[in-house]
C-alpha cells in the first residue's frame, strides 16, 4: 500500500480518526461509569475499577512501545490495535459479569494504547505538531457532539450494552480509517537520531499532564453522579453533559489560533489552577447554575491546556518518541482516576474530591515551572 503523508488530507484525516476512538474516555467517562452503576448495578469502586482497567492497558502499551516508536510500523499497530478493541467491545456488550467485563476493559485497554501510541507519535512529527494537535482536538470535540447526541438515549431504549456496541463500532471505524490512510513520519534529521535521553523538563511536563489527567478522570468520572445525586434532575442533568460537549468545539481550535500569541509556559502554569477551582465549584455546588456552568467548562480546560503541552513538548523532545507517550501521560493519571474517585467518594463524599484536586494541581504548578522559558527555548533551538 502506498505511503501516506502527515502533511496530506487523507493523512491528517485517518490521525483525527484514531484520536477521537483512542481517547474515547475524554469523551465518555461520565456516562462509562454512570452506565456502570445504573445499569450494570456496580458499585462507584467497581465502575471506576472498569474503567481503570482500560485506561490502565492503554498505559501499560504506550510504555513499552513508545521508546520503540521509530522501529515500528504505525500503520499496522494502529490497524490492528483498533480492530483488536472493536473486537473486545464487541464481546463485552454480550455479557453482564464482572470478571468477563474486567478482562474485556484491560485488553481492549491495551490495544487501544498501542494504536494510541502511533497516532500521537505520528502527530508529533508532523511539521507544526501543535496546529494537527489542535485539529484532532476540534475532531474530538464534533465527536463528543455526535456521542452525546445518540449515545443516551440508545442507553435509556436499548439498556447498558448499547454503550459497548457504540464504542465497537468506533473502535472498528478507527481500524478501517488506518487501513486506508495512516501516514507515515518523514525521515527523522540528525539531531532526532541523536537524541537518546529525555532531559528533565520533558520528564516534568510529562509528569505535569499526568496529574491534570489525574483530576480530569476523577472529577470527570463522577460529574454526572454527583448531579444526579444532588437532585438537579436526569434531564437537567443530561443537558449540562451536551452543552460541556458543545464547549468543547471551541478549546482545541482556540488553541490553535493562539499558538504564536500565548505563551505555552504560561497556559501551563495556569491550566491546573484553573482546573482545581471549576472541580471544586462541580462537588460542592447546592445549586444548579453553578454546578452546570463549572460542569460545562471542566472539560475544556484539559483539551486547551493540553494542546499547548503537546506543542511545547514536541519542540523540546523532536523524534516522536516522548509524545507517543500521550497516552501513557493522560493515562496513567486517567487509569487511576476512577478508581481512586471512587473510593474517596465512597470514603469521604463528593467534596473531598476538591481537596485531591487542590494538591494536585500544586504538584502539577511545580512540575511545569521546571519547563524552559521562551528565551530559553529558543536558544535550545539555535543550538539544535
Amino acid at each position: 500500500m502506498a505511503t501516506t503523508s502527515i502533511e496530506s488530507r487523507r493523512g491528517r484525516a485517518a490521525l483525527m480518526v484514531a484520536h477521537c476512538a483512542g481517547m474515547v474516555d475524554l469523551v465518555a467517562l461520565p456516562v462509562w461509569v454512570g452506565t456502570l452503576i445504573a445499569h450494570y448495578r456496580f458499585d462507584p469502586q467497581q465502575a471506576g475499577l472498569l474503567a481503570t482497567l482500560f485506561l490502565a492497558g492503554a498505559v501499560l502499551a504506550s510504555v513499552l512501545l513508545a521508546p520503540r516508536f521509530n522501529r515500528l510500523n504505525g500503520r499496522i499497530v494502529a490497524t490492528l490495535g483498533f480492530a483488536a478493541a472493536a473486537a473486545g467491545f464487541a464481546l463485552a456488550a454480550g455479557s453482564r459479569d464482572f470478571g468477563t467485563l474486567a478482562l474485556l476493559h484491560a485488553l481492549s485497554g491495551v490495544a487501544t494504547g498501542a494504536a494510541l501510541s502511533m497516532t500521537h507519535g505520528t502527530i508529533a512529527r508532523s511539521v507544526r505538531p501543535h496546529r494537527l494537535f489542535a485539529m484532532a482536538g476540534a475532531a474530538l470535540g464534533v465527536f463528543a457532539v455526535l456521542f452525546y447526541a445518540v449515545v443516551p438515549q440508545s442507553l435509556a431504549t436499548a439498556g447498558g450494552a448499547a454503550l459497548f456496541v457504540v464504542f465497537g463500532i468506533v473502535m472498528a471505524v478507527a481500524a478501517l480509517a488506518a487501513l486506508v490512510a495512516f501516514p507515515s513520519p518523514a525521515a527523522r534529521s540528525q539531531a532526532e537520531r541523536a537524541a537518546v535521553h529525555f532531559g528533565t523538563p520533558v520528564w516534568c511536563g510529562i509528569a505535569g499532564i499526568a496529574c491534570m489527567a489525574l483530576v480530569q478522570a476523577m472529577t470527570f468520572s463522577f460529574l454526572e453522579r454527583v448531579g444526579s445525586d444532588r437532585y438537579f434532575g436526569a434531564a437537567a442533568v443530561g443537558g449540562v453533559l451536551v452543552a460541556l460537549s458543545l464547549v468543547n468545539l471551541l478549546p482545541a481550535p482556540l488553541a490553535g489560533l493562539l499558538e504564536r500569541h500565548w505563551r505555552a509556559r504560561t497556559v501551563l502554569l495556569a491550566g491546573p489552577v484553573l482546573q482545581a477551582v471549576l472541580t471544586a465549584v462541580i462537588m460542592n455546588a447546592t445549586v444548579f447554575a453553578a454546578y452546570a456552568a463549572a460542569a460545562s467548562l471542566f472539560a475544556a480546560v484539559m483539551i486547551f491546556t493540553h494542546t499547548f503541552a503537546f506543542g511545547l513538548l514536541a519542540r523540546l523532545e523532536p523524534s516522536g518518541r516522548a509524545l507517543a507517550a500521550t497516552p501513557a501521560m493522560m493515562m496513567a493519571g486517567a487509569a487511576i482516576g476512577p478508581l481512586l474517585g471512587g473510593t474517596i467518594v465512597k470514603a469521604a463524599g463528593y467534596g473531598s474530591l476538591a481537596v485531591a484536586a487542590a494538591v494536585l494541581a500544586a504538584v502539577a504548578v511545580f512540575c511545569f515551572t521546571r519547563l524552559p522559558t521562551p528565551a530559553q527555548t529558543a536558544a535550545q533551538e539555535a543550538l539544535a
